[in-house]
């Protein structure tokens, strides 16, 4: 239905699992350094309660012998483990039967099959993080802080986090409709995605006028680190006076990695990030490289979590970056995963910490305000409009006010957006059609709304209407004079 909607309406789901990718630090992983940590480190395990253990047998005992109808006890068990992890009322901890575990590692080593955003549960939502970036989901159309209702029909209602998106994945070339709530929207939007490999290429680089560089991030998986260094390298080679860093809508990753990609550009004893455990205790890890010369830019929005927040915190505290763009999400929690301690292939996801910005600021539910504040224009985040309707003169509603803006990003104004349909919209709309060889007749039914959408698309993907990068970019020149 939404064939390839603004690119910040981009959307939603699938991935994986559990809440986002966020700061990950696996069991077997270690954080070398000032702040050496393992996963043992925050965990005051006490002898289990012999009580405890019992209860639960019990009941899994009295469900299997007595319920009405025949229960797998496997099943049962995993509704336990999940019922515990809710308990916990934190998003980030997580359950993850065997498909979902394997799904969880495939995309931490950078690929996977689905639609390609990242979620999180959120007061019993499906809520999206960030989509992640040249993914069917990105071009589809959701952005950050949508809510996804359902998938084809299945309701999300009462379902954990890894049900719904195992619901949401498929086989590649099949279509998820899915319905989404967003802020502002009067009612549901539904957008239609073709599942797809997702292979992540989570580094791209290319040198600006001026030998400003810029690299964008999508991800902070296992090989993120060596591409960043390599394609760093190359733009130095070339002559590079200035770079900016693009974590837009990048959910986050492995805490190691985003360390030692930090460590590139923050001198020597400077910090990268402290991490507190559940009795407060901090350990700060401290750079052990020799920083950089040229002025550095780090372009973030509402869509940059996690891994990102710690990589912007860094550079901006201890490196002397610029924050240009969005306060950032706001995820201020480390998790730690074991596989290899549950022994069927499951895995739990669970918050082992708290970090903070080298300075001992906690950016959770706040995120990292930037030091120039950039907002993209209305129509990169404008809402879809429904194709299986038609509006015409003296019409009100959402899919009017989509139109309006999306008019007025094209160039022909109707002079407000408040969903009303005046002749003013009338005008717009018959002056669009007769440019782009549609029947003028100043109705918005679905050819028009295709073509309005198709248009914005090109627009929102040259890069002179980014007006962060733009502002970022600038920023680098006003550093270099």
């Amino acid at each position: 239905m939404f064939k390839g909607r603004t690119v910040t309406l981009l959307v939603l789901v699938a991935m994986v699992v559990s809440s986002l990718l966020t700061v990950t630090l696996s069991s077997q992983w270690s954080l070398a350094g000032s702040g050496q940590l393992s996963s043992g480190l925050f965990a005051d395990i006490g002898g289990q309660s012999k009580n405890d253990m019992k209860k639960i047998e019990t009941a899994l005992d009295l469900i299997t012998k007595n319920y009405v109808e025949k229960v797998e006890r496997s099943k049962l068990v995993d509704g336990a483990i999940n019922g515990m992890m809710n308990a916990l009322e934190d998003p980030f901890s997580s359950y993850m039967a065997g498909a979902t575990a394997q799904q969880f590692s495939e995309q931490i080593e950078g690929s996977f099959t689905g639609i390609g955003a990242e979620v999180s549960m959120e007061n019993g939502n499906v809520v999206v993080v960030s989509p992640i970036k040249g993914s069917p989901a990105e071009k589809a159309g959701i952005k950050p802080k949508d809510i996804l209702l359902s998938v084809n029909g299945h309701s999300f209602e009462g379902l954990t986090l890894n049900e719904a998106v195992t619901k949401i994945r498929g086989p590649k070339g099949t279509e998820a409709k899915i319905k989404v709530k967003r802020s502002g929207a009067a009612e549901a939007l539904e957008f239609t995605i073709v599942r797809d490999d997702i292979a992540l290429e989570t580094v791209n680089a290319r040198m600006e006028d001026d030998k400003i560089g810029l690299i964008e991030i999508t991800e902070f998986s296992m090989n993120t680190a060596s591409r960043f260094k390599k394609e760093l390298e190359m733009l130095e080679s070339q002559g590079m006076k200035g770079l900016v860093i693009d974590v837009r809508n990048n959910p986050g990753g492995v805490l190691p990695i985003v360390i030692e990609m930090s460590e590139m550009f923050v001198p020597k004893g400077k910090g990268i990030v402290q991490v507190e455990d559940k009795n407060g205790r901090r350990e700060a890890t401290l750079s052990e490289g020799s920083g950089k010369s040229y002025p550095i830019v780090v372009v973030t929005n509402k869509g940059s979590a996690s891994a990102s927040e710690i990589l912007a915190g860094a550079l901006q505290e201890s490196a002397g970056a610029k924050l240009v763009g969005e306060p950032t999400y706001g995820k201020g929690t480390v998790q730690s995963s074991y596989s290899q301690e549950m022994g069927d292939g499951s895995m739990l996801k669970i918050t082992i910490a708290k970090w903070l910005t080298p300075k001992g600021e906690w950016i959770h539910q706040k995120g990292i305000q930037p030091d120039v504040n950039v907002s993209q224009p209305d129509y990169f985040s404008v809402a879809p409009i429904n194709k299986e309707k038609t509006y015409k003169y003296d019409m009100l509603g959402e899919d009017v006010k989509s139109a309006q803006i999306m008019l007025k990003g094209l160039g022909f104004d109707p002079g407000r957006a408040d969903g009303y349909f005046d002749k003013n919209t009338e005008r717009a709309l018959k002056k669009f059609q007769s440019a782009h060889e549609l029947e003028a007749n100043g109705v918005l039914e679905a050819k028009t709304a295709e073509k309005l959408e198709s248009k914005l698309i090109e627009l929102i993907r040259d890069p002179k209407n980014d007006a962060q990068l733009n502002r970022a970019l600038e920023e680098i020149r006003k550093e270099l004079s």
